[in-house]
C-alpha cells in the first residue's frame, strides 16, 4: 500500500526497514510501501500508536496495547509475539523486542548471537540492530547484549534517555543532553541533543535547538543535510553535515559499503 499525498500529516511516526517503510497517519491508520516480497507492507486492519521495521518484517502496537507482527517470519520474529500489553517495540534483522506497560522486556526471533537473551530489570527504551540489542532501564542505566565484535555493547556509564543501534556502533543521549558513541565509529558532533538515529555507517541527531547533525559515511550523500531542514523544535539556524569524503576516499568507502551490504544480506 503506497502513501497518498498529505495523508500522514506533517510529522507522522515513521519506521524504516531494510527495503520498506511504514508510517502512522494522523487518524491512527498505518501505511506501508517499498519492497513487499515477504508481505512486510501488507498492513493489518486497525489503528496503531507505535511501529518498528526490521530487515523484512514489521511490528505495530495498537491503542489497546496489543502487538502485531507481519512479513518475513523465518525465525518467528513476526508471529511469535508474546502475550501482554505493550508500549514500545523494536525490530532487528531477524529478531524483535518489546517493552510491556509494566516495564518488562521480551525478545523473540533469531538468537544466534544472544540478541534475545533478555537481561534482568524493567525498561523504558530499546533499540535493535542486525544481531544485537540495547535497552535503557527505568533507573536510566544502559545495557547491551548480542553481537559485540567492535565493543558496540560495552555501554558507557551514566543516566540515559535515548538509545540507538547502528551496524557496528551505538549512540545514546544522557539526561543532560550530551551524546555519547561507542563501538566502531565514535566521532560525534558538538552540542546537546534530544533525538538520535543510527544506520550501518552513518548517524543523525537533533539538537535541543532543533538543528540537525549528520556524520559518518557519506558516499551516497546520506550525511548531507538538505539546506534549511530542521526539526519541529525551535531552531537557531541550519546545521552542517559531518563526514564528507574526497572523491577517491568515497570510492573506497562505496566498495566497502557494498561488500558489507552483501555480507549482511541487503543485496
Amino acid at each position: 500500500m503506497a502513501p497518498a499525498g498529505g495523508i500522514c500529516g506533517p510529522v507522522p511516526p515513521i519506521a524504516v526497514g531494510g527495503y520498506h517503510s511504514l508510517a502512522i497517519c494522523t487518524d491512527g491508520t498505518l501505511v506501508g510501501w517499498g519492497r513487499n516480497y515477504e508481505g512486510q507492507t501488507d498492513i493489518p486492519l486497525g489503528t496503531f500508536m507505535a511501529i518498528a521495521a526490521g530487515r523484512d518484517h514489521s511490528l505495530a502496537i495498537r491503542p489497546d496495547g496489543t502487538l502485531v507482527g507481519w512479513g518475513d517470519n523465518d525465525y518467528g520474529q513476526a508471529s511469535d509475539v508474546p502475550m501482554g500489553m505493550f508500549a514500545v517495540e523494536a525490530a532487528g534483522f531477524w529478531h524483535s523486542l518489546a517493552i510491556r506497560t509494566d516495564g518488562t522486556l521480551v525478545g523473540w526471533g533469531r538468537n544466534y548471537e544472544g540478541q534475545t537473551d533478555i537481561p534482568l530489570g524493567t525498561f523504558t527504551a530499546i533499540a535493535a540492530c542486525a544481531y544485537r540489542s540495547l535497552a535503557i532501564r527505568t533507573d536510566g542505566t544502559l545495557v547491551g547484549w548480542g553481537s559485540n565484535g567492535y565493543g558496540q555493547n560495552n555501554v558507557p556509564l551514566g543516566m540515559f534517555t535515548v538509545v540507538a543501534a547502528g551496524g557496528w556502533h551505538s549512540l545514546a543521549i544522557r539526561t543532560d543532553g550530551t551524546l555519547v558513541s561507542w563501538g566502531h565509529q565514535t566521532d560525534i558532533p558538538m552540542g546537546t541533543f534530544i533525538a538520535v538515529g543510527a544506520s550501518a555507517h552513518h548517524s543523525l541527531a537533533i539538537r535541543t535547538d532543533g538543528t540537525l547533525a549528520a556524520w559518518g559515511w557519506n558516499n551516497y550523500g546520506q550525511a548531507d543535510i538538505p539546506k534549511g531542514l530542521v526539526a519541529s523544535a525551535p531552531t537557531q539556524g541550519g546545521a552542517g553535515g559531518f563526514g564528507t569524503w574526497i572523491d577517491e576516499e568515497a570510492k573506497l568507502k562505496r566498495r566497502r559499503d557494498n561488500a558489507m551490504r552483501k555480507a549482511l544480506g541487503f543485496d
